[in-house]
């Protein structure tokens, strides 16, 4: 059937890159896999060393410094209920996979978002590789990452990452490449180098951007959870995973849920730091005012 194609073996061609990789690339895959399993043990330790109780607060006041009392509320609530779904070890070693990954694929997409805004080159050979990086079902990932770094949590920050990356990379050149042009000329008017327009004119204006790429970095990775849990990952997907291999439901569902009030809970952190209203109608903002009020009156009283 189809004998007038020739068969393009693109599977093997694969498979060789990869089987050559390993070989050949084994001391910098081993490294990588130290490192993650040393990154995660260390921040897993510091989220579940202090008493969970402890740990609420903690997050109740970051919602509240960041964001409002009534998120501050919400969290205690909902970290409650899971601490009593017997949920808590499991939650925290998800977000430790998460903050690990995010920070990660932030580090590498930043970066490439604001070359591509600034290379058009660059911008046109990133743009299949993120497509391709986004149209690949997730479960793609996993078999080079098993190949490469064998079971364990290790694979699930890879694929994670990866899967992760894509929206980030977007988003950071959406934002710096929609800086209005006049701001820009303007500043190079004056004087600025290149350096000083990107850090104190385009980074600045495309922040709200970028916090949206990081927001999707951190949405797309708790939705890796489960698939990163089939690999060998601690955490809520394990559990995830354990419940459909027994059919217990009722497992299910508190996972589930732990997984949701996580997402809730850094969505709403990320998008507070990334809307500007939203940020300044914090806690944090308004000690900010009061402390530049108190500032202009000690000025207004020397000056007397």
């Amino acid at each position: 059937m189809n004998d007038w194609i020739p068969r393009i073996p693109v599977g093997s061609w694969v498979s060789d890159a990869v089987d050559w990789i390993s070989v050949n690339l084994r001391f910098l895959l081993d490294f990588f896999k130290g490192t993650g399993i040393w990154l995660n043990d260390l921040v897993t330790t510091v989220l579940l060393t202090p008493p969970p109780l402890v740990m609420i607060v903690i997050f109740a006041v970051l919602a509240w410094l960041v964001r409002s009392w009534r998120l501050a509320v919400g969290v205690v609530i909902t970290f409650l209920l899971i601490l009593s779904m017997n949920q808590w070890t499991q939650s925290m070693q998800t977000l430790s996979l998460v903050l690990i990954a995010t920070l990660t694929a932030v580090i590498i997409a930043v970066p490439l978002g604001i070359w591509a805004a600034r290379n058009d080159t660059v911008s046109a050979f990133l743009k299949p590789i993120l497509d391709l990086m986004q149209s690949l079902p997730a479960m793609v990932y996993l078999v080079p990452a098993i190949l490469f770094f064998s079971i364990g949590v290790v694979p699930g920050l890879f694929s994670t990452i990866v899967f992760s990356l894509p929206p980030a990379v977007r988003l950071t050149e959406l934002g710096n490449g929609s800086v209005d042009k006049e701001t820009v000329e303007a500043a190079e008017s004056f004087g600025a180098t290149d350096w000083e327009i990107l850090r104190g004119v385009q980074l600045p204006l495309a922040i709200p951007s970028i916090m949206a790429g990081i927001n999707q970095v951190i949405m797309l990775a708790l939705s890796m959870a489960v698939i990163a849990g089939l690999v060998g990952s601690d955490g809520l997907g394990k559990e995830v995973v354990a419940a459909l291999g027994t059919v217990n439901v009722g497992r299910g569902a508190e996972a589930g849920l732990a997984i949701v009030f996580l997402a809730i809970y850094l969505d709403r952190l990320t998008a507070a730091l990334g809307t500007p209203d939203k940020f300044n109608s914090s806690l944090l903002a308004k000690w900010k005012s009061a402390r530049e009020k108190a500032k202009k009156k000690e000025s207004a009283a020397l000056a007397a």
